[in-house]
């Protein structure tokens, strides 16, 4: 045997035999179980009081502004950010700095939420001073029931008492992520309670990969100047013309309330091929029934459209099918919708 098949002798099981079992594949999935245990039960003690969170922060005419401090201040951020994507404006505010003029970014008009996972957070002493001098809603996540948070707090949002999945209990794991869970939810109740649609969503998302899957075909679009069309009885040495000016490759064909009734090709020049061809009408020649889409329509769609038709244009119309733009495979591309 060489001496690489014996290096790759060693490494075979032995028969009966347990396979080896990396240990740190298995402290990952106690963590993972350990989480999931947690969502669980949160899910399972969650009450009327999710509903009255929901009903203080629809009920605020500002800002949620969202406060913690350690890990709960970073999940704090995370759940600002959400917040404010989704249609409810949020902020984070630090509560250290809170003591020392940022204070001031909040308003009567706004609500708090405060993460805490022991709720007895000493730079929290400020602001919870202030939203009750001032009367500001406070909302709490916290798992101690009867901590100075809790007690302070308008709405409690109580997180069940779980082990942390950290093996000495002590570093913000489980507690973390049922937080994070818990601001998810909050966030996506309010998107649905105020009717947010994807086209709300793209104002507030206009750029990245998701901007791009929200545009619409009147994002992109060509205008009215550009669309190439001409009449159904012009002749054919005419409607080329057009095609060429206009270089989409074809030409709409529009009757005498402007409606879109036909469409020529490229490939349909070529079928028709002949010595008559520039003498004929376009109505002739036209294809019938075009492929459209509405300037509604996410381009996404109508990019799906194009490849399942196996056409590279799309006229753009309005309800009564006259045209307002044109859509070349091209502007799609350009855009980056894919």
């Amino acid at each position: 045997m060489s001496e690489s098949g014996v290096e790759a002798a060693r490494h075979l099981p032995i028969a009966g035999e347990m396979p080896r079992i990396d240990p740190d594949l298995g402290v990952a999935r106690r963590v993972i179980r350990a989480e999931i245990d947690g969502l669980l039960s949160l899910a399972s003690t969650l009450d009327g009081a999710f509903a009255e969170a929901v009903d203080l922060c629809a009920a605020a005419s500002g800002h949620i502004i969202v406060t913690g401090i350690g890990k709960s201040g970073h999940v704090a951020r995370k759940i600002a950010a959400t917040l404010a994507s989704t249609g409810t404006p949020a902020q984070f505010v630090h509560p250290a700095e809170a003591s020392h003029g940022d204070l001031g970014m909040i308003g009567c008009e706004d609500a708090i939420l405060a993460l805490s996972n022991s709720g007895e957070t000493v730079e929290f002493a400020d602001i919870l001073a202030y939203s009750r001098r001032f009367k500001i809603p406070l909302l709490a996540i916290t798992a101690g029931r009867n901590s100075a948070l809790a007690q302070a707090a308008d709405v409690l949002l109580l997180l069940p008492s779980v082990p942390e999945a950290c093996p000495m209990g002590l570093a913000p794991t489980t507690s973390t992520t049922m937080m994070m869970a818990l601001g998810d939810a909050l966030a996506i109740a309010l998107l649905e309670r105020k009717g947010f649609t994807p086209s709300d969503f793209h104002v507030l998302h206009p750029g990245g990969r998701l901007g791009k899957k929200l545009l619409r075909v009147g994002d992109i679009m060509h205008g009215p100047a550009e669309i190439p069309l001409v009449a159904p009885s012009s002749p054919m040495s005419d409607a080329i013309l057009v095609m060429t000016a206009k270089s989409f490759g074809c030409v709409g064909v529009i009757d005498g309330e402007k409606r879109l009734i036909g469409i020529i090709t490229d490939g349909d020049l070529r079928r028709h091929m002949g010595d008559s061809l520039l003498g004929r009408k376009a109505e002739e020649i036209m294809h019938r029934r075009p492929i459209t889409t509405p300037p509604a329509a996410l381009a996404a769609e109508a990019l799906g459209l194009m490849n399942r038709s196996a056409i590279t244009a799309l006229f753009v119309i309005d309800a009564e099918r006259r045209p307002i733009g044109f859509l070349h495979l091209h502007d799609c591309l350009r855009a980056g919708v894919a």
